[in-house]
C-alpha cells in the first residue's frame, strides 16, 4: 500500500495520461477500429454501388462491401484492439471472426427490412438502431469466441 502515492505520482496525467488511459481500455479500442471499419465498410459500399449496384442490386454490393472491410477488421481488431497477435491461429481466429460477423450480418439482413416495412421506421435510424445492437454483439462475440485464449481467465474482482 506504501507505493500507491508512488505509483499516482509516476502516472502520466493531462492530454497525454488520458490518451494512454483511453488507448489502453479494450473498449475504447474497439470503437476507435469499429468507427474507422464502418467508414471503410460505407466507403467499399459506395464505390461497389456506383461501380456494379445497377447490375446486382444493392444486397449484392452490401455483401461485398462486407467482405472487403471484415478482412481489414479482422487485421486491426486481432493486433490492435484485442492484442491477441502472436497467439493462436490465425486461420482459426478469421474464421471465428467471420461467424460474429455473419451474425450481426444476419441480425441486419432480418431486422432492417422488419423496421422499415413494418415498423415504419425511418431507414436512417432503423439502421442506427440496429448498429448499437450489432456492436454489442460483435464486441462480446470477438472478445470471448472470437479472440479468446485459452488461458484466458474471467476477471476477479478482489475489493474489500
Amino acid at each position: 500500500m506504501a507505493d500507491a502515492p508512488h505509483e499516482e505520482a509516476t502516472r502520466p496525467t493531462g492530454l497525454v495520461g488520458l490518451i494512454k488511459r483511453l488507448i489502453n481500455d479494450q473498449r475504447v479500442r474497439y470503437l476507435i477500429v469499429g468507427g474507422f471499419n464502418t467508414g471503410l465498410g460505407y466507403g467499399w459500399f459506395v464505390v461497389f454501388q456506383l461501380l456494379l449496384g445497377r447490375h446486382i442490386g444493392y444486397f449484392a454490393t452490401l455483401y461485398m462491401a462486407y467482405g472487403a472491410a471484415t478482412i481489414i477488421a479482422f487485421l486491426l481488431h486481432r493486433h490492435f484492439t484485442f492484442r491477441a497477435s502472436g497467439s493462436g491461429n490465425i486461420l482459426i481466429d478469421f474464421i471465428r471472426f467471420q461467424g460474429v460477423y455473419v451474425v450481426a450480418l444476419a441480425i441486419n439482413t432480418i431486422a432492417l427490412p422488419i423496421l422499415v416495412e413494418l415498423a415504419h421506421i425511418p431507414v436512417l435510424l432503423a439502421q442506427a438502431l440496429i448498429v448499437i445492437l450489432t456492436t454489442l454483439v460483435s464486441y462480446f462475440g470477438h472478445k470471448f469466441f472470437s479472440f479468446r485464449r485459452r488461458n484466458d481467465v474471467a476477471p476477479t474482482t478482489t475489493e474489500v
